[in-house]
């Protein structure tokens, strides 16, 4: 007798629904789909018990008639695709047919649906996959669904389910997701016959971000001016730099109306940041990507939350130059607030001169290595001339700064008018709001006051971030040096990996890696950056290819030896307790304001912090 035989129906639905319903929240995403596929401007959605004793989904769309309510339980039936050809080309948020039939198998169901121009509607009732009952109804015009008791008949799935705050939680995050993809449409969502929110239809994304997060978080995110890139258009609000957070739970990813997980989208975002984040931090946004349907795939995965593109680069590149960008903007509003200093009568800034431009080293075909480059900096008075060499233990240079006879008074926010010059980042007087220096709090923090209140700057952040860039720029500039080894490495790799290393071969080499075939899928390494401290370099060239490929082919390869020059510029940069003389504060400010990203420090601390009146007067007990 054969070993194989084929499952009853009863069995396959349930098989074949475990892959679209996982726990209630599955149940309310597939309904809440075919919604907004019906063109319904309003969806209410009402839980008990979790969602696990009843999930009800009734919107205002187009509804069904008899016959196509009846075929809609049925597996694969759907409106939504004809032909293979179709799968290349999904317009919709559902398209396989199967989320109505696999909710209803595993559930006490009932679909109520009535077309705009019907007299009657149709409810049908389904206990456990099997139809119950056929007849008329007088619904309003739509489509009523209701799942009670789901897994009923599946307790070893049900013993599975979470508590019921849980499960509710889930519940709530998955119509966040629908409600912000789609901010046309009313949702309204009541658990156990208790309102958690009614969102009225909105045409500003904007609004529907505060109506279900608060108006705090709009202060947080500065928003991506519409563009279209190689055929994609971006939208949506990224957190500024230095907001971020400790997972990936707020990077809420839309692609042609779909909530998406995708590596792709993640790599960019991390690229487009860079240094803006500090390490082990998830940058936040609400992220829009509308594009070709016949460039993403999304027939991966039975719940639909994963894509693929066609072209991945192109997505990559696009995004990321596209956040880089918005976070410049947001570096020009920072600086139109700050450009303009007005001098105190405690701090006279009349006669700051800018900082020299950073000289080249007369090197033709090598770079010293990173160290002695910082030294470099150190010792070339790069920084307001202010910076003199001072002999350590250890035999190397680093800066010491001229102290002031006596220590530099805190302003008390005297409104007293003095001459001022404007002292803008590139140079030119612009009309912006004016602040003036006021002093130093603690030797670390230095005090401004704009228009819009009180501005400290971490002098260490700070300092940090100007020699950061600079020295970036040089060794982007003259290459990394590379030191050869005394006894090469023989690296065996797998195939994919081993053909894309000598792809990249040439990037390598940039970097100061020296790498050639030595036989079938071995690699020879006889040289590595000459600034690199590792012991196992086999080790660090398979790390490099994750890093490799989350990188554009815009983006300088050089970029993967950062982490080595953020900490070391550490070293050098300006501490906590060292007092600076009133031009060097000033002079600090203007070089800051003068980087690419200078509201945050090469760990992605922030250097700048913007404290307003108005939570000033909340302090002081003015305002409530």
């Amino acid at each position: 007798m054969g070993r194989i035989a084929l499952l009853p129906d009863e069995v396959a639905s349930q098989v074949a629904a475990g892959e679209v319903v996982e726990r209630p929240a599955s149940v309310v995403k597939e309904l809440v789909e075919n919604s907004l596929d019906a063109g319904a401007t309003r969806i209410e959605i009402a839980i008990a018990r979790g969602g696990a004793s009843l999930v009800r989904v009734v919107d205002n769309g187009f509804g069904m008639d008899r016959d196509d309510a009846l075929l809609s339980l049925e597996r694969h039936a759907t409106s939504k695709i004809r032909t293979g050809n179709d799968l290349a080309n999904i317009h919709t948020l559902g398209f396989r047919g199967e989320a109505l039939p696999s909710i209803a198998s595993v559930s006490r169901f009932r679909l109520a649906t009535r077309p705009n121009d019907a007299i009657e509607g149709t409810e049908i009732l389904v206990n456990g996959g099997k139809i119950d009952s056929v007849r008329a109804c007088g619904e309003a015009p739509g489509t009523l669904v209701e799942a009670k008791h789901l897994f009923y008949n599946l307790p070893a799935r049900r013993k599975f389910l979470r508590t019921e705050n849980t499960e509710a939680s889930h519940v709530q995050h998955q119509l966040m997701l629908q409600a912000l993809g789609h901010p046309e449409v009313g949702f309204v969502l009541l658990r156990d016959q208790a309102v958690i929110f009614q969102l009225p239809p909105t045409r500003s994304l904007a609004t529907r971000i505060s109506d279900l997060r608060g108006d705090q978080i709009m202060k947080q995110v500065v928003e991506i001016e519409p563009t279209t890139v190689d055929g994609i258009s971006i939208r949506g609000f990224l957190g500024k730099a230095g907001v971020s957070r400790p997972t990936r739970a707020e990077q809420i990813m839309f692609v042609n109306g779909r909530a998406v997980d995708n590596l792709t989208i993640q790599h960019a975002l991390r690229e487009g940041y860079h240094t803006a984040l500090m390490k082990g931090q998830y940058p936040l946004v609400f992220l829009f990507l509308d594009l070709d349907p016949a460039d993403v795939d999304v027939n991966v995965h039975p719940a639909k939350r994963e894509v693929r593109f066609r072209n991945p680069d192109v997505i990559r590149q696009s995004l990321a130059e596209t956040v880089r960008k918005t976070l410049d903007s947001d570096r020009g509003n920072w600086s139109r607030a700050f450009a303009s200093p007005r001098s105190s009568p405690l701090l006279d800034v009349a006669d700051f001169a800018p900082s020299p431009p950073v000289a080249s080293s007369a090197r033709a075909e090598s770079v010293a290595p990173l160290v002695p480059l910082v030294e470099q900096f150190a010792l070339r008075k790069d920084w307001h001339e202010f910076s003199q060499p001072q002999q350590k233990e250890d035999g190397l240079a680093s800066p010491q700064i001229y102290r002031s006879e006596t220590a530099i008074p805190v302003s008390h926010g005297s409104k007293t008018e003095a001459h001022s010059t404007r002292i803008p980042p590139d140079g030119r007087e612009t009309p912006s709001s004016e602040f003036r220096l006021l002093g130093v709090l603690g030797k670390l923090y230095i005090l401004m006051e704009n228009e819009e209140g009180l501005v400290l700057v971490d002098q260490h952040a700070a300092h940090e971030r100007i020699l950061f860039e600079r020295l970036r720029r040089e060794t982007e500039t003259a290459g990394v040096p590379c030191q050869r080894l005394l006894i090469p490495i023989v690296l065996r790799l797998p195939p994919k990996d081993h053909d894309w290393l000598l792809l990249n071969a040439p990037s390598l080499q940039k970097m100061g890696f020296s790498v050639e075939p030595f036989g079938e899928s071995t690699l020879k390494i006889d040289g590595i950056p000459q600034f690199l401290r590792i012991e196992d370099p086999a080790n660090t060239i398979r790390q490099l290819v994750d890093e490799l490929r989350s990188l554009t082919s815009s983006t300088s390869r050089l970029r993967l030896g950062e982490d080595v020059i953020a900490k070391t510029v550490c070293r050098y940069a300006v501490k906590a307790n060292d007092q600076l003389h009133a031009a060097e504060i000033g002079q600090l400010v203007k070089d800051l304001l003068a980087c690419e990203l200078p509201y945050c420090c090469p760990h992605g601390r922030p250097t700048m912090i913007q404290i307003g009146y108005s939570e000033l007067e909340k302090k002081f007990g003015r305002k409530v």
